[in-house]
């Protein structure tokens, strides 16, 4: 059964005006935050659930995917809050989380480690079943979107049609074929072997390739980033001169130097010329200094005294970008403000922005800045991780979070019956921890709001580059 919640003025009362009661967010736990960020993926678990499932209200689901084109593509993560399998944003989010692990697996504590490991395979094993027909075919997507979101219903009693998306060559498929490249790729590096990803990280490439285009119709959403960054991950993972080579060569013609200061699971530039900078930056490569100055450029623009600065700030000091979810900004920005000080720190460099010199420390300074804020350490006193600190959201988007679990409800819920749990004041009965919400709009107030998806859902994209970012300040609480 489930129990009512305070009335909801009750609660936007004690939020705003009771202080007292927030845990102390001058001082985050950022070693509870890791283990729960990491904990968030087994509550977007599609598939047979393992027995060392921690999030144990969720069961199997999605048992049947693939069975229309005879092929198994049971597995992988619902990427936000509804019941569909993407593979774009999921291939971005496996590319987080091992990039995540390649730069910061020594901040991590042993059995965090493991943890984050497990979350990339479960995303790996089954991006390797989409890419299993190529050279011809990529399954990009399973389930209707369109009919999914109109229900409300958990995972494990889907009763909406699984449509199995697939392109065939030579249709256009470069975004989400790029993009799992770059995932296989990166995912080889953290496992830190040649396992099957690295060959299928070829294929996926060499089919973005040959079939340029993007998958979608969606304008907004470009294509020659993600072959930039297939290639770059396919380079650092192999050393292979011929994907420098490409990198070099093919960076003009496919938009390196549009400068396009963005980064998120549908554009790349920003993460393509931090990843490229590392080799220029350590004297490698002198050739690719455009990635380089790209890189420096975006930098720049997050330090308001520099001349060149345009990324907009809350008046609480969070990274804003107008369009919703923007908690995804501030967690991919704060993941490449990191890195890209610590390849600076390695050379003892530091970067030019026109009017000032910033360091490393500076970059790291503000990013601890972010994760303070994330964690509760903002106006409201809120943190915007579920299941951390005292307060968090309590009606975040999210299906088999506010619906009641199969071991609690054994009976089904159809499509629209999930309604009333939809349109209900009460906290989600099942805690998804760890999950991190789109967060709060420009102005730093945040509604907990079930409906209200752009400030209170949460995805999977949001956590991955989180997880980075959390293990560094693990080892550097004082940076």
């Amino acid at each position: 059964m489930i129990t009512p919640s305070f009335p909801r003025f009750l609660i936007i009362l004690v939020l705003f005006f009771a202080p007292s009661l927030a845990l102390d967010v001058s001082k985050p736990d950022y070693g509870d935050a890791l283990s729960k960020a990491i904990l968030f993926f087994e509550g977007q678990r599609s598939g047979v659930l393992p027995q060392y499932q921690r999030l144990t209200w969720r069961e199997n689901s999605g048992l049947s995917d693939g069975w229309t084109y005879n092929v198994d593509l049971t597995g992988g993560y619902y990427d936000a809050g509804d019941n569909i399998k993407f593979g774009f944003p999921m291939a971005f989010t496996t590319t987080m989380l091992a990039w995540s692990v390649i730069e910061f697996a020594d901040s991590m504590p042993p059995a965090e480690l493991r943890n984050a490991l497990v979350a990339v395979r479960w995303a790996t094993d089954y991006l390797l079943k989409t890419v299993s027909q190529l050279p011809n075919r990529i399954f990009v997507q399973v389930g209707d979107p369109i009919i999914d979101h109109n229900c409300w219903e958990r995972p494990e009693d889907m009763d909406t049609a699984r449509t199995v998306y697939a392109v065939d060559a030579p249709n256009p498929a470069s975004d989400v074929a790029g993009e799992t490249a770059a995932a296989l790729a990166a995912s080889s590096m953290a496992f830190r072997s040649y396992d099957p990803g690295y060959w299928n990280a070829v294929k996926a490439f060499e089919f973005a390739d040959s079939n340029r285009g993007a998958y979608s119709d969606n304008s907004n959403i470009r294509d020659g980033d993600e072959l930039l960054w297939g290639a770059a991950w396919l380079r650092r993972a192999t050393q292979d001169g011929q994907f420098l080579d490409y990198i070099q060569y093919n960076g003009k013609t496919l938009g390196a130097e549009d400068n396009i200061n963005e980064f998120g699971w549908d554009n790349k530039h920003a993460g393509l010329n931090v990843l490229v900078s590392k080799e220029v930056i350590e004297g490698n490569m002198y050739n690719l200094q455009s990635y380089k100055a790209s890189a420096d450029s975006f930098m720049c623009t997050l330090v308001p005294e520099s001349s060149s600065s345009h990324i907009e700030y809350t008046p609480g000091g969070l990274i804003y970008k107008p369009g919703g979810s923007n908690l995804q900004h501030s967690t991919t920005i704060t993941f490449l403000m990191l890195v890209y000080a610590n390849y600076l720190a390695k050379t003892s460099q530091t970067l030019n922005c026109g009017n000032i010199n910033v360091s490393p420390s500076w970059l790291r300074q503000q990013a601890k800045k972010q994760v303070d804020y994330i964690l509760g350490n903002n106006p409201t006193g809120m943190s915007y991780m579920v299941g951390y600190g005292d307060r968090y959201p309590q009606r975040i988007h999210h299906r088999g979070s506010s619906l009641p679990s199969v071991k609690d409800h054994p009976q089904p819920i159809a499509c629209k019956e999930g309604s009333v749990y939809f349109n209900s004041s009460y906290p989600n009965p099942n805690v998804l921890v760890g999950a991190v919400v789109g967060g709060p709009g420009e102005d730093d107030i945040y509604t907990d709001d079930r409906a209200d998806f752009r400030k209170s859902e949460p995805t999977t994209y949001i956590n991955a580059p989180f997880v980075g970012v959390l293990a560094y300040f693990v080892a550097n609480p004082n940076p």
